[in-house]
């Protein structure tokens, strides 16, 4: 049984052995090393292993399918659009951040001097990014099955208490967009990767949102995932204007 204790360490103050405190087992230790390791951390030490965006475009991958297996088993009445909704909530930036800070691993997370001292430890980019990594490390070296024990015990307790078949709010921009454009008989919006600027260690990535090869917005952000959900933002806003009410970055309510 994985054991999630918060932020556990040694009394001289350093972090606690990184398996020790999240309750897990490593065959292969190097990969949790890497998980761990964002690329500002190996730009400033170059030559001493590699980071961690491999993995944590794995385990991006990982985390949507055991949310997707765990909500269809869970809510048999709910249609795929409420499934949808459920899977994008907990797989949204702010959940795995949230989920990070959770079971300690911004103590454990290897980033550089310059994020440091901005506060790289508590950025929900990072932090999610990290918790994908592990994921995609666990997946890689204990199966589907030890990524599905680590991530479940974490969704669990936030949607058990969900009632089946029940109506569920869109919570995020990109669902928000697919829903609108559904509703009005359109193709779901495609995501265009445009290019990304900037050293490995800060990259910046520039993505388009598509309906039919029109293209109706433009973004930028930290990740992929951050610049989709403001390019689906961008373009719910140029459909609605100040009708959506922005709660949170990963919140999206459209006024009546």
């Amino acid at each position: 049984m994985i054991r999630f204790l918060l932020k556990k360490r040694r009394k001289d103050g350093a972090p606690a052995d990184a398996e020790q405190t999240l309750g897990l087992r490593f065959r292969d230790k190097a990969l949790l090393t890497l998980a761990l390791t964002h690329s500002s951390y190996a730009y400033e030490h170059a030559g001493k292993g590699g980071d961690n965006e491999r993995l944590e475009f794995l385990g991006d991958s990982v985390i949507g399918l055991i949310a997707a297996e765990y909500f269809y088993g869970a809510y048999p009445e709910s249609n795929e659009g409420d499934l949808s909704k459920l899977k994008s909530s907990s797989t949204s930036t702010a959940a795995l951040a949230r989920f990070a800070r959770t079971i300690g691993l911004d103590v454990h997370m290897k980033v550089g001097r310059g994020e440091e001292k901005s506060g790289g430890r508590d950025k929900d980019t990072i932090l999610a990014g990290v918790f994908e990594s592990v994921v995609g490390a666990l997946y890689l070296d204990g199966g589907y099955g030890a990524a599905r024990d680590f991530f479940l015990p974490l969704i669990r307790p936030s949607f058990e208490t969900i009632k089946d078949g029940a109506s569920f709010e869109i919570n995020n921009y990109k669902s928000a967009l697919q829903e609108f454009l559904q509703k009005e008989g359109l193709p779901a919006p495609q995501y265009k990767m445009v290019k990304t600027t900037g050293p490995d260690h800060r990259k910046e990535f520039i993505v388009e949102v598509l309906v039919n090869r029109t293209s109706l917005a433009r973004a930028a952000g930290p990740s992929r995932k951050s610049a989709e959900l403001k390019a689906a933002e961008k373009a719910l806003k140029s459909f609605f204007g100040k009708k959506i009410e922005d709660l949170t970055p990963d919140t999206f309510i459209r006024k009546d």
